[in-house]
C-alpha cells in the first residue's frame, strides 16, 4: 500500500459510547475528511498535501476500519449523527468538510442538518443522489477486490496502491467496511430520495469533483448535486476514476486548497 513519510498522529476518542480511531496531521484551519465505503486504508499522499495547508482530521467512521461498530446504527442518518458527535469530541464547533464517495453522501446529509458547522464543503464522487442516467455501482455483485479495482481508471493504479493481489489483512478490512455499508446503505442503495429536496437549503460554498471515468458513481450525479446546491461548482477530472484521492492526489488537493482560499 502506498503511504507517505509523515508526522501525522493517531488517537482514539469516545463517541456515543464507542471508540473512534482518528488520524490527524498538519497545521492551520481544521479540515474534516469523511472517507469512502472502502475506508481510509492509510495516511496517503493526498492527506499529506492537505496537511501542508490545514489541520486534517481523518476518522474511521464508526463501524469502519479501526473504529468500534455501533450495533444500533442502521442508516446513513445514524452515521451523520455520529459524524457530528465526532466533531464535538474533537472540539471542532466548525470545520471545512471533505466527503469522498460514500463519505460525500454522509457529508451532504450533514450539510442539510448542520450547515452552520461547515465552513466550506467538498464532495468528490459523492453518492447520495440517484443518478438520472446509469446507476450507482452495486458492490455486492462482485468481490471486495473487484469492487476496489473498478474504482480505478486503470489497472496499474490499483496495483500501485494495493499490489497485484490483495493480502488477507486488507481483504478483512474491506469485509468489515462492506458489512457496515450493508447495514446503513443497502435499502435504498447508497442514496436518499429526500436528499435532492433538502439540498437547495444548503448555502455552504461547495466544490464538486468527479472523475470522467468514474465507474461507481455516474458523472451525472455530480451534475444533479450542482443543480440542487445554490452555491456549487463542478470540476471534472478527465480520465480519473472514483478513488480520486488515490488516483490524482495532487490535483484534488490543489482544487480543495483553492476552494478554501488558501
Amino acid at each position: 500500500m502506498t503511504t507517505a513519510s509523515t508526522t501525522h498522529q493517531e488517537l482514539t476518542i469516545e463517541v456515543a459510547g464507542g471508540e473512534v480511531f482518528v488520524r490527524t496531521g498538519g497545521s492551520g484551519d481544521p479540515l474534516f475528511v469523511i472517507h469512502h465505503d472502502i475506508g481510509a486504508h492509510a495516511w496517503t499522499p493526498f492527506y499529506e498535501r492537505l496537511a501542508e495547508s490545514f489541520t486534517v482530521y481523518l476518522p474511521d467512521l464508526p463501524g469502519f476500519g479501526k473504529s468500534k461498530r455501533p450495533e444500533w446504527a442502521r442508516n446513513v442518518r445514524d452515521i451523520v449523527a455520529l459524524a457530528g458527535l465526532t466533531l464535538d469530541e474533537l472540539e471542532l464547533p466548525t470545520a471545512s468538510v471533505v466527503g469522498l464517495g460514500f463519505g460525500g453522501y454522509v457529508a451532504a446529509e450533514l450539510a442539510t442538518t448542520a450547515q452552520a458547522r461547515i465552513n466550506k464543503l467538498t464532495l468528490a464522487g459523492a453518492m447520495g443522489v440517484k443518478p438520472e442516467q446509469g446507476e450507482i455501482f452495486d458492490q455486492f455483485l462482485v468481490s471486495h477486490e473487484d469492487y476496489v479495482r473498478s474504482g480505478f481508471a486503470d489497472e496499474g493504479s490499483f496495483e500501485e496502491h494495493f499490489g497485484e493481489e490483495s493480502d488477507i489483512e486488507q481483504l478483512m478490512v474491506w469485509d468489515i467496511n462492506r458489512e457496515m455499508t450493508t447495514r446503513v446503505g443497502w435499502k435504498p442503495y447508497m442514496h436518499n430520495m429526500a436528499l435532492p429536496y433538502l439540498l437547495p437549503s444548503v448555502h455552504t460554498p461547495t466544490l464538486l469533483v468527479w472523475g470522467s471515468a468514474d465507474a461507481i458513481v455516474p458523472v451525472n450525479s455530480g451534475a444533479l448535486y450542482a443543480e440542487k446546491l445554490p452555491d456549487a461548482r463542478l470540476e471534472i477530472l478527465e480520465g480519473a476514476g472514483h478513488w480520486i484521492e488515490l488516483d490524482r492526489p495532487d490535483e484534488l488537493a490543489r482544487l480543495i486548497v483553492e476552494h478554501e482560499g488558501r
